[in-house]
């Protein structure tokens, strides 16, 4: 059996959006205190807190915070584990020591088994129903379908999003496969994005230059949002409602530019292994490349 993810946005209603607000504010609120308790016993008592001391500690933390109740008891264990990564991280050196979330920065939930949720689809569009929150219509489609094994809620960009573990049979999975036996070499260039060739046929592909086409209007937004009221955490002063509007078109244009690089990049891949079994790229040496190249090569990773 292989695991494989299938990303679907969410359209709930009104009620069920209060709802997942809900808990996704719950899960940042656990999120923080498990990290303040690691923080506190550490400075006060010089002991650490493993993550089985803190899951152990859920029935009685949820005796005194009853709001608590209504989430789905495996769900908080994977959110006490988010917080054992963090601090897993930072010892073995690759990550700064762990933080409090705010809200905008907690992007959502997990359940980490068949439990709390059900999703009624084949791979094409369906609903997703949660335990105490309801059900939800999904639109998406994934490549392949199978067994659904865990489930993340996130929360990106003002969207819901459910990505779904499913687990494929590996038959499937191999059916799946192009048998084809082409060869393909690919080279990343600056001024085009791709210079192929497959022995036969020779071709390149021009660098869309997304964010190019874009400058223009993100200056202009940027001088219209200089001229409004910035917030400053450190003086107490709040953004204005012109700033927060003019912010809004910001972010929105970046999602756009963000969405094109991305769908471009899924068509040309599919594109190339469509009818090749095997791809070839060069070795990139990064030290020796310029800043234009490293740009270029940003434009394909995902």
């Amino acid at each position: 059996m292989a695991l494989r993810r299938a990303t679907f946005r969410l359209y709930p209603n009104k009620q069920v959006s209060e709802m997942l607000h809900y808990h996704r504010q719950l899960h940042k609120d656990l999120y923080n205190a498990a990290v303040s308790n690691r923080i506190t016993s550490y400075k006060k008592f010089g002991k650490s807190v493993s993550y089985l001391e803190q899951q152990n500690c859920l029935p009685d933390f949820k005796e005194v915070w009853i709001e608590y109740k209504v989430i789905n008891s495996q769900a908080l264990q994977a959110t006490l584990k988010r917080v054992d990564f963090a601090f897993g991280r930072f010892f073995k050196g690759l990550a700064k020591y762990p933080r409090f979330k705010s809200i905008r920065h907690y992007s959502g939930w997990t359940y980490p088994s068949f439990t709390g949720w059900k999703v009624h689809s084949t791979g094409d569009n369906g609903y997703l129903e949660l335990s105490k929150i309801g059900q939800i219509q999904m639109r998406g489609k994934a490549r392949l379908w199978g067994h659904p094994k865990a489930l993340d809620i996130v929360y990106r960009n003002g969207k819901w999003y459910s990505s779904l573990v499913l687990e494929i049979d590996d038959i499937l999975l191999k059916n799946s496969r192009k048998t084809d036996n082409g060869v393909i070499a690919i080279n990343l260039g600056c001024n085009d994005a791709i210079a192929w060739t497959n022995g036969e046929e020779n071709g390149l592909v021009a660098a869309p230059r997304f964010f190019r086409k874009a400058e223009q209007k993100n200056q202009e937004l940027g001088k219209s949002k200089r001229r409004k009221r910035s917030p400053n955490f450190k003086k107490k002063v709040q953004a204005s409602r012109r700033w927060k509007k003019v912010q809004k078109s910001v972010s929105k244009l970046s999602r756009k530019v963000a969405n094109q690089r991305q769908n471009f990049v899924h068509q040309e891949t599919t594109r190339i292994i469509s009818g090749n079994s095997t791809v070839v790229t060069e070795k990139l040496q990064v030290k020796n490349m310029s800043a234009k190249a490293l740009n270029m090569v940003a434009l394909f990773t995902p």
